[in-house]
């Protein structure tokens, strides 16, 4: 299976955190399963730790993509398709700019968005397939 990481469970996973349903760890374990972290994901963190409204335990930004790399994630870029379809998804379904764009690239790339945001099931009738929602 191909996964892509919502934000929360990248920080937990990194942090490994017990959060994380058990099945959703095997599946993030599981070497035979590809699971990418987004450019998306680093920007809401970098900004979100910037205006301090996440802390990171004492991992600095920067050491975000070694950290995910180590851990097994591969890194997923943006792409300018993806960009310019963002407001594809319909209206009135999601606010967050972070969660939308994430969505877009699991659709566009069939990818399993790993998820716990239970507002993401909005997006299945788009083609979105989740994982611990």
């Amino acid at each position: 299976m191909k996964y892509v990481l919502d934000t929360h469970p990248f920080i937990s996973s990194i942090a490994q955190s017990m959060l994380i349903p058990e099945q959703t760890r095997q599946e993030l374990r599981n070497p035979a399963n590809e699971v990418f972290v987004s450019a998306v994901n680093l920007w809401e963190i970098s900004i979100k730790t910037r205006i301090k409204k996440l802390d990171l335990g004492g991992l600095m930004v920067g050491d975000l993509i070694r950290v995910a790399e180590e851990t097994g994630f591969q890194l997923l870029g943006l792409s300018p398709e993806e960009a310019v379809t963002y407001g594809t998804l319909g209206e009135n379904t999601h606010f967050n700019p972070f969660d939308r764009m994430l969505i877009r690239q699991a659709i566009r790339r069939n990818l399993t968005m790993l998820s716990r945001d239970a507002a993401f099931e909005k997006f299945v009738p788009h083609g979105l397939q989740l994982l611990w929602h």
